[in-house]
């Protein structure tokens, strides 16, 4: 079986994808509810709620701890993937973009008093504790309604 079929027929893989999927179509709903604005950048756009990184590991590991087992040995390595890649969305990925609303901050005090030509930096990068929680409560419900 070639790579695209084999990938598009894997049923991790799809579970994984509609995790992410639905984690995407949520933020673009949930910013027009909130902003009043269609906004699909939000649909690749990192960071918001919920988190779809979150999703897309959660409900992958489950996936995979649903059809292996929970004993499995891939069971335990997504699952410890998994708990690296909400971790870093919740801590390093969050400080980096406080740091950037702080240095956007300064490049627009430094702005109102001479010309800086330096873009804003990209703020939403990380994800709250709560949105990385949904994400990973969303992706554990995708595997266990597909799988």
């Amino acid at each position: 079986m070639s790579f695209f079929p084999g990938i598009a027929s894997n049923r991790m893989f799809q579970v994984a994808f509609v995790s992410w999927f639905i984690a995407q179509v949520l933020k673009v709903i949930l910013t027009l509810i909130t902003d009043r604005k269609l906004n699909l950048y939000r649909m690749i756009g990192s960071g918001g709620m919920p988190s779809s990184h979150s999703s897309l590991v959660m409900g992958l590991s489950t996936a995979i701890g649903l059809y292996l087992g929970w004993d499995s040995p891939l069971y335990a390595v997504a699952l410890v993937t998994s708990l690296v890649v909400m971790y870093d969305a919740s801590g390093v990925r969050r400080a980096v973009g406080i740091q950037a609303a702080i240095l956007n901050q300064i490049i627009e005090d430094a702005y109102q008093h001479k010309p800086f030509s330096q873009d804003k930096l990209k703020e939403l990068i990380g994800h709250t504790p709560y949105e990385v929680f949904a994400g990973a409560i969303l992706g554990i419900v995708v595997a266990n309604v597909m799988i």
